[in-house]
């Protein structure tokens, strides 16, 4: 699978920006710059395209970013904790080491995303399109995924511990170096997905049967 990460020749030489806040517009189109060491709380601004952007050490906190485009953009070191992302398009972009804990993703679109090394707990991506999306090294735990339409999804190392499943099938899927303990699924949304050995014992649930010591 291949995976399209940021192109890093349109991420060379960008514009400073001193205030996102001063800078941005509603119905905006935001290129060519990087955002570093921006820090705000409840803040709002939707419908605006950011292409060819670095947003690093950065964070935006329980605020309202809606109906938002991503295109070409990392995302380093930012905290993006209980914001709302809610009907956004990511394309081509990149987390690392980042923190959407409690985040939004309802109906969000994602094509060719990286998550490394990212806390990405108690998100939800329920009706989210997810293609070509990688979470390596990743906390998933306790995130919601339902209606899912995936294809092409790699959980590398990822911890999905209580993560939920609804409607959402995971055949094809390769779990096996992932932690899904108490993950939450039907029998015919776990079914054809790759497992281990061990991880089957945490799969036994579904089949409600009791086993004697």
């Amino acid at each position: 699978m291949n995976i399209l990460k940021p192109q890093e020749s349109f991420l060379k030489n960008l514009d400073k920006c001193e205030n996102l806040l001063n800078e941005i517009k509603i119905d905006d189109y935001f290129s060519n710059k990087i955002i570093e060491n921006f820090t705000e709380e409840n803040i709002e601004f939707n419908n605006i395209e950011f292409e060819n952007v670095i947003f690093k050490d950065s964070s935006i906190l329980n605020s309202t970013l809606e109906k938002n485009c991503f295109k070409n953009v990392k995302f380093i070191n930012c905290n993006f904790s209980n914001t709302s992302f809610e009907n956004c398009s990511f394309i081509r972009c990149e987390f690392n080491n980042c923190k959407t804990i409690g985040c939004n993703f309802i109906e969000a679109k994602f094509y060719s995303i990286c998550f490394y090394n990212s806390n990405c707990n108690y998100i939800n991506l329920s009706n989210a399109v997810i293609e070509k999306v990688l979470f390596n090294n990743t906390l998933l735990r306790n995130s919601y995924f339902q209606e899912n339409k995936l294809k092409d999804i790699l959980f590398e190392k990822a911890d999905l511990t209580q993560a939920h499943f609804y409607s959402t099938s995971l055949k094809n899927i390769d779990l096996s170096d992932s932690i899904i303990e108490g993950i939450a699924i039907s029998i015919e949304n776990i079914k054809g997905a790759i497992i281990n050995q061990f991880q089957a014992i945490d799969l036994l649930y579904l089949l409600e049967i009791q086993i004697k010591d």
